[in-house]
């Protein structure tokens, strides 16, 4: 999916360079998530890609993902680094903290993408759809 290679050192860039790319992940996962699961029409699509796009969703994986010593001390640093960037607004409909740590998770994604550990960045999706799904009895 990369059609050139960068001419900036990936290790340098900026926490919310990272998130931006970390949220075209994680909606090109969910997309294929839900359309591999047969849910194909429009509207239903949408509604349900909410589901684990939204900033709450997002910050929730991350509190049980940090809670269970999930992520590695590098991702961990990533997402620190991503939920303290300063990014200028905050959507009206959540709250600071929360927005934070969504940010900081979609910089992981974007660190892992950006990085090549497509094996890793599955792993990590794997765990964010176990989560999200109510497997443990536990609503979204």
């Amino acid at each position: 999916m990369k059609l050139i290679e960068p001419n900036t050192d990936l290790m340098q860039l900026n926490a919310l360079a990272l998130a931006y790319m970390g949220d075209s992940v994680l909606d090109m996962y969910v997309r294929y998530y839900l359309i591999a699961q047969g849910k194909v029409r429009p509207h239903r699509l949408h509604v349900e890609a909410t589901r684990y796009v939204s900033a709450k969703a997002q910050a929730k994986v991350v509190y049980v993902l940090l809670d269970e010593g999930y992520f590695s001390e590098e991702e961990e640093a990533v997402l620190k680094r991503g939920r303290n960037a300063k990014s200028g607004s905050i959507p009206k409909n959540t709250d600071a903290n929360t927005y934070r740590y969504s940010t900081g998770f979609e910089a992981v994604l974007g660190y892992l993408y950006l990085h090549n550990r497509k094996e890793r960045l599955d792993q990590l999706m794997e765990k964010v759809f176990s989560i999200l799904d109510d497997k443990n009895g536990k609503e979204a």
